[in-house]
């Protein structure tokens, strides 16, 4: 192996270390509560080291929030977009597939909010939200199924509502949840897998399905 393929390798695995490291620190603390001091000390690499590869804090936190925001909306896209799978099928896909991925990433929901509270045009125009929503296969076959009488005629926005809601919420809510239920975490992933078979029930009651 070449000098330069060595190196080559060897700045990618740093900064994939430091990207992870950020990761895990931006997702418990958010942007404001961290410093490139926490980020180094994940990492294992000194503050000299990170700033020469991403020059600085704000560098890094833009590319960790673009990949998580894209790492969480890509499945919703993924499953909107299927023009082979029913609505009832999208719904239980997008159901299943954010499940699991919070189970693996409690901190995201706390993280993407905190800062959508803070800039939301801006981190919305980043991932184009409105293109993955309103401009989905999915809006157009909810259209559909309202015209040949199968749901009833609501806003789509309300389906999107009550899905985050009933997904999103009880890992926001999961430290006082556990605590209330004197539950420790692999309960709480327990009932998270529960709610799988269970919210698609709930919304196709919302919606009606004949």
């Amino acid at each position: 192996m070449s000098t330069k393929s060595i190196k080559s390798k060897n700045d990618f695995s740093t900064e994939e270390k430091i990207k992870n490291a950020a990761r895990i620190v931006f997702h418990k603390k958010g942007f404001a509560a961290t410093r490139t001091r926490d980020i180094s000390e994940e990492s294992g690499i000194n503050l000299a080291l990170l700033n020469y590869y991403f020059r600085s804090k704000e560098n890094l936190f833009n590319i960790i929030m673009l990949e998580s925001l894209q790492g969480f909306f890509q499945s919703m896209s993924s499953a909107f977009n299927d023009e082979t799978s029913s609505l009832e099928n999208k719904i239980e896909i997008l159901v299943n597939n954010y499940i699991d991925l919070l189970i693996e990433n409690p901190d995201i929901p706390i993280f993407i909010l905190s800062e959508l509270r803070t800039n939301p045009k801006e981190l919305i125009s980043k991932i184009d939200i409105k293109k993955v929503l309103l401009k989905s296969y999915f809006f157009k076959q909810f259209q559909s199924y309202v015209k040949a009488g199968k749901i009833t005629p609501i806003h789509p926005m309300h389906i999107m509502m009550n899905l985050a809601g009933m997904i999103v919420f009880p890992f926001i809510m999961s430290p006082g949840l556990k605590e209330i239920g004197g539950i420790k975490q692999d309960e709480f992933n327990k009932l998270m897998l529960q709610r799988k078979a269970m919210i698609p029930k709930w919304i196709q009651a919302i919606i009606k399905v004949k």
